[in-house]
C-alpha cells in the first residue's frame, strides 16, 4: 500500500456538530450529509416526538439529506404491558406526524425502531420492533422488523426479555437507495450477528444502520468495537443512532451515537445527552477502499458456503 493511499484511508470523512457551529472543508461540501440523532425517550410519546422533531428540523437546517433516529424513538415504557398499550399500527397517528415532518423538512428519515402493531396483532397480542424508512415526500419506502430479539441477563444491567412483548421479524430487507447511498436496515441487537451485515453488504449495502438502546454494562464493553468491526468486515459506513440517559426509574441507556467509515474510523460521535452529530458520506472513498482490499472477492464459499440466503 502506498503512502498516499495510507494517508487517504486514515483521513476522517465526517465531523461532529458543536453548538451552532461546525467546520466543513470546501472539498467535501458536495458529499451527502447525514445526521445522527441521540435522544432519551420516555413513556411520554408526544414529548418524545417534540424532541425528535426539533433535532430533525436542526438537521435539515444544517443541510442533511437523511436523519437517523434511534431504536424506540417513539417511547420506552416501564414494562411489557405499557409497551403493548402505547404501541400503534404503521397507519396510526404517530407515523402520520413523522410523515408530515419528513415532507416539511424535505429530508429522508430512518425511524430506528417503532413499536408496531402488525396485521397479526389481534391474534398474537404482540408487536414488532419495526425500522421504518421514509423518503423526503413522507412515503414509507422500507420496513424492517427486527429479527434478533434481545432476551439476555447481564449481571449489573438487569434482565431483558424482548420476546415478552415482541415478535421476531421474518426476513431481511434489501438495501434501499437513498440520497446518501444504499442503506441496509438493522436494529440494535442485530449488530451481534455478522451474518446479517455481510448479507446486506453482499446485497449492495453501502451504509449499515444500527439504531439502538444499549445498556450501561454492554455499552462500554461492546458498543464501539462491534460497530467498528461491522464497518471493517463489510467495508460499509456504519451509522448508529442511540438512546442515552435515564428513561425512567427502571431503565437507562449508554448513548455514544456515532458514524464509522469503511476503514473503521469513528468520523462523528455525539457528546453526552440528547443532540446530534453530522458526517459526510464519501462513496468514492468506499469504492476505492473496496478496490484496494477486495475481501468479498476473496471469500472462500467452497470452504464455508455463502452466508445466509440471497435477499429477495
Amino acid at each position: 500500500m502506498t503512502f498516499g493511499l495510507r494517508k487517504r484511508l486514515s483521513k476522517e470523512r465526517g465531523f461532529s456538530l458543536m453548538p451552532r457551529a461546525m467546520a466543513v472543508s470546501s472539498s467535501s461540501c458536495e458529499l451527502p450529509l447525514v445526521a445522527v440523532c441521540q435522544v432519551t425517550s420516555t413513556p411520554d410519546k408526544q414529548q418524545n416526538f417534540k424532541t425528535c422533531a426539533e433535532l430533525v428540523r436542526e438537521a435539515a437546517r444544517l443541510g442533511a439529506c437523511l436523519a437517523f433516529l434511534p431504536e424506540a424513538f417513539d417511547f420506552i415504557a416501564r414494562d411489557p404491558a405499557e409497551t403493548l398499550r402505547l404501541s400503534e399500527p404503521l397507519g396510526g397517528r404517530l407515523l402520520e406526524e413523522y410523515t408530515r415532518l419528513a415532507r416539511e423538512c424535505g429530508l429522508w428519515l430512518s425511524l430506528g425502531g417503532f413499536h408496531e402493531r402488525g396485521q397479526d396483532w389481534e391474534q398474537t397480542q404482540k408487536i414488532y420492533n419495526c425500522h421504518v424508512l421514509l423518503n423526503s415526500k413522507g412515503a414509507v419506502v422500507a420496513t424492517y422488523r427486527k429479527t434478533h430479539l434481545c432476551d439476555v441477563e447481564i449481571p449489573g444491567q438487569g434482565p431483558m426479555c424482548e420476546s415478552n412483548s415482541t415478535m421476531p421479524g421474518p426476513s431481511l430487507e434489501s438495501p434501499v437507495s437513498t440520497p446518501a447511498g444504499k442503506v441496509g436496515l438493522a436494529v440494535c441487537y442485530d449488530m451481534r450477528f455478522p451474518e446479517l451485515s455481510l448479507a446486506l453488504a453482499q446485497a449492495g449495502a453501502e451504509i449499515l444502520t444500527y439504531p439502538s438502546a444499549f445498556g450501561s454494562v454492554t455499552g462500554p464493553a461492546h458498543w464501539e468495537v462491534l460497530l467498528r468491526a461491522r464497518a471493517i468486515e463489510t467495508q460499509c459506513y456504519v451509522v448508529a443512532a442511540a438512546q442515552c440517559g435515564r428513561h425512567h426509574e427502571k431503565r437507562a441507556s449508554y448513548g455514544h451515537s456515532m458514524v464509522v467509515d469503511p476503514w473503521g474510523t469513528v468520523v462523528a460521535r455525539c457528546s453526552e445527552g440528547p443532540g446530534l452529530c453530522l458526517a459526510r458520506i464519501d462513496l468514492s472513498y468506499l469504492r476505492q477502499l473496496r478496490q484496494h482490499l477486495p475481501v468479498f472477492q476473496h471469500r472462500r464459499s467452497d470452504l464455508y458456503g455463502n452466508l445466509g440466503h440471497p435477499l429477495s
